[in-house]
């Protein structure tokens, strides 16, 4: 599967930004699909992980309450709805595709796109 990620921005403290990404192929809906950021100078961190039909998503402390990930797999498409944003949100954001496992681990993953870009001001 190809990703495609789109929405990034600049965006004050407080405010929100949705996320989309775009998959290629019939077997999108074969995929856990994850997100994942990686700030200027800092290790590539999990941020959401969704199951192939929705039904579970898993967060680190650092985003639960604030983001929410989602799917359409009619529309071979995942989200990520950013809320009450803080500067240290600011990264380069990417999606990515497993058919294991609902993993935080980005090894888990082996499909990932190219990332949007993400600027949370104080």
């Amino acid at each position: 599967v190809q990703l495609q990620a789109s929405g990034g921005g600049l965006v004050q403290a407080g405010g929100s930004l949705r996320l989309s990404c775009a998959a290629s192929g019939r077997t999108f809906r074969r995929y856990v699909m994850g997100w994942f950021r990686r700030a200027p100078g800092k290790e590539r961190e999990f941020v959401a992980a969704i199951s192939w039909n929705g039904d579970s998503t898993y967060y680190p402390d650092s985003v639960k309450g604030r983001f929410t990930i989602s799917r359409d797999n009619a529309k071979n498409a995942v989200y990520l709805q950013m809320d009450s944003l803080k500067p240290e949100d600011t990264a380069v954001y990417y999606c990515a595709a497993n058919t294991a496992v609902l993993s935080g681990s980005s090894h888990a993953y082996d499909n990932w796109g190219q990332g949007t870009l993400v600027t949370v001001s104080s």
